[in-house]
C-alpha cells in the first residue's frame, strides 16, 4: 500500500521500503544515522527525490493537505498549540480519545488539563491519540515510547497493534530491538546510505 523507493535528500538516503495494508515496519539504527528525516521525508515535510505512493497513486499527485490527512506524521516532540489538551482534538473524535484514555494509563481529567502542566511521557500519550484522532491511513512514529515506563510503553504498543489489526498501516521508529521485534511484521535497519530488512 505504501510504496517508497528511491526517496533522498541532501542528508541521507536513498531509502526503499514497502508496507501493505494493516502492517507495521520498525525502522532501527544509530542516533543521528536520518530515522527522523527519513520519515518526514515520506511525510512530504521536508525537501528531497525520490518516488513515495499510496495505494498505487504517487504522492506528488495529491494536494500536500490531503497527503498529511492520509499519512500522518508524529514527531518525538509533538507540537502543542492550544493552553489545554482538549481542543487539539477533533470534536467528532472525543467519544473514541476518551474511550483509549483508560488503557493507556491515562485520566478522563487529562482533557482539561494545561498541556504545561503534563510530563512527557503524559504529552506523548496524548499525541499519539491525537495523531490517531485523525484517521490517517499511515501512521509515522518517531520513538512514540521514549519517555514512557514500560507498563505504559506496553499499553501504547497494544493499543497500536489493535489499530494495525483493524488495517492501520504503521513505520515506527525505534531504538529498542526488542520493541521492533514485539510490533513489527517487518524491521529495517538505516544507514547512512539507506534501509537493510532485518
Amino acid at each position: 500500500m505504501l510504496s517508497i523507493s528511491g526517496l533522498r535528500s541532501a542528508h541521507g538516503g536513498p531509502f526503499d521500503l514497502e508496507l501493505g495494508r494493516g502492517e507495521c515496519a520498525t525502522v532501527v539504527g544509530p542516533s543521528g544515522v536520518g530515522k527522523s528525516l527519513f520519515l518526514r521525508l515520506v511525510a512530504d515535510l521536508d525537501p528531497g527525490s525520490g518516488s513515495v505512493q499510496l495505494d498505487h497513486r504517487l504522492r506528488e499527485s495529491w494536494p500536500p493537505v490531503a497527503w498529511r490527512r492520509q499519512v500522518v506524521y508524529q514527531a518525538a516532540e509533538p507540537a502543542w498549540w492550544h493552553p489545554t489538551v482538549q481542543p487539539h482534538f477533533p470534536a467528532d473524535s472525543m467519544e473514541c480519545v476518551r474511550a483509549s484514555l483508560a488503557p493507556l494509563h491515562l485520566p478522563t481529567a487529562v482533557l482539561d488539563a494545561e498541556v504545561t502542566r503534563l510530563s512527557t511521557g503524559e504529552r506523548q500519550r496524548l499525541a499519539l491519540l491525537r495523531s490517531l484522532s485523525r484517521a490517517p491511513v499511515v501512521l509515522l512514529l518517531d520513538e512514540p515510547t521514549a519517555s514512557l515506563d514500560e507498563a505504559s510503553t506496553l499499553a501504547v504498543e497494544a493499543l497500536l497493534q489493535d489499530r494495525v489489526r483493524g488495517g492501520l498501516s504503521i513505520v515506527w521508529v525505534t531504538h529498542s530491538t526488542e520493541q521492533a521485534a514485539r510490533v513489527s511484521h517487518r524491521r529495517y535497519g538505516m544507514t547512512r546510505e539507506g534501509l537493510r530488512s532485518l
